[in-house]
């Protein structure tokens, strides 16, 4: 089973491995940000969280959902506004929670530092391991808290290695470093057709925004086999796309005059030759890798030039599920054409500012990167951040038709 499929549908012993692997990740990309940064001190930034910050949030997410709460048991029907159990912390809710902590105040809190915060991890871990093995019902809804608190904490791994990126830390780890793309193979061409869109309910674990499927009646497609690569997008770059109107969205124009780029994010010429900021360094930039930290603007400009178009994200899902032989992902999450919002029949799921407060027309992004644990690589996930994001590793991949 594919460690996606065995994360959303393992069993006990599944799952507790899963939950042991994730911690040693998270623990060890921390002390790469220990040594780089003497203090964990990391100026305020909209885009990013102070790490000690992060690192208490992960274990308060995981004691939040599973020894605090009552209903766990319950799966995705559980009460969220129940009372919950006392946590290790005293003062963890006013320190961790996401839903009530403003993101700029987290500079100003009183955490504990980070021995204390790992202390407190390793208790939780134990904790959860161990209602894990009390767990006589292996049923989806009996496993659904500790699911959640695996791909949350997954989720936010992710996060620390495209923040070090941001921030000029080297996290070396070859697993999560970009791969050298082949040639590009032929599109797909797929015919008019409905799509069943979004998983089914008996799926295992289900984020809530991917219920419920539905069809979804798409035309004939010709669909790229893999993402669009340096090699690919530069011509667009050289030959003055950045500074050309015709070949911006009028919102891809308005973000243009604010930021004024004049190449993708962590990318420069030198003389003839282009350059990618990578580990802290300027290095000699792979043409063959994935173009990426590209925002939707950048990729949908592109589109115009190249005449092409990006993929809804029922055409994507579409080819991801439908021809997998044919289709290459994993590279860079990929920008879409559909925007954020809720199936029809949509219900929130407990963790309720997960999706909900989101659904505002931001690009859905579909796929992962080279960045993304394996167990978060689904071909039905949902991924989602607003048009102008460019510290997210995204690229795109075109479509016509």
């Amino acid at each position: 089973m594919l460690p996606a499929f065995a994360a959303r549908q393992g069993g006990i012993d599944v799952l507790a491995d899963a939950l042991q692997a994730s911690r040693r990740d998270t623990l060890a990309t921390f002390a790469v940000y220990e040594q780089a940064l003497p203090g964990l001190g990391v100026p305020l930034h909209a885009e990013r969280n102070p790490p000690l910050w992060e690192l208490g949030h992960i274990g308060w997410f995981q004691e939040y959902w599973l020894a605090r709460n009552p209903e766990r048991h319950r799966g995705a029907a559980a009460d969220p506004e129940l009372a919950r159990g006392r946590a290790l912390r005293a003062n963890a809710d006013a320190l961790y929670n996401s839903s009530k902590v403003p993101h700029d105040s987290r500079w100003e809190l009183p955490l504990p530092d980070a021995d204390r915060t790992r202390d407190e991890l390793a208790r939780q871990l134990a904790g959860t391991l161990g209602l894990l093995r009390e767990t006589r019902d292996a049923s989806d809804d009996a496993l659904y808290f500790f699911r959640l608190a695996l791909l949350h904490e997954d989720m936010h791994h992710e996060a620390a290695l495209y923040t070090a990126q941001a921030l000029g830390i080297a996290v070396e780890d070859a697993r999560w470093q970009a791969a050298t793309l082949p040639e590009p193979s032929s599109p797909s061409t797929l015919p008019a057709g409905p799509w069943r869109l979004g998983s089914a309910p008996d799926a295992g674990f289900v984020f809530d925004n991917e219920l419920q499927a539905h069809n979804v009646a798409l035309g004939p497609t010709t669909i790229d086999a893999q993402v669009v690569r340096w090699m690919e997008f530069l011509p667009f770059l050289e030959s003055g796309g950045y500074a050309d109107d015709q070949w911006w969205s009028a919102a891809g124009r308005q973000w243009r005059a604010q930021q004024q780029p004049g190449a993708p994010r962590y990318l420069r010429r030198v003389g003839p030759h282009w350059q990618l900021w990578r580990h802290g360094q300027w290095r000699a930039l792979n043409l063959a890798e994935a173009a990426c930290h590209l925002t939707y603007h950048e990729a949908d400009a592109w589109c115009r030039w190249a005449g092409r178009r990006l993929p809804s994200e029922a055409e994507w899902e579409r080819a991801a599920v439908g021809r997998p032989e044919d289709f290459r992902w994993g590279d860079v999450w990929e920008w879409t054409a559909s925007p954020f919002q809720p199936y029809p029949g949509f219900e929130p799921h407990p963790y309720r500012d997960y999706s909900a407060p989101w659904f505002d027309d931001r690009p859905v992004l579909r796929g992962a990167s080279c960045m993304t644990q394996p167990r978060m690589r689904h071909p039905r996930y949902r991924n989602f951040f607003p048009p102008h994001r460019n510290d997210i590793p995204a690229g795109f991949r075109s479509c016509a038709g």
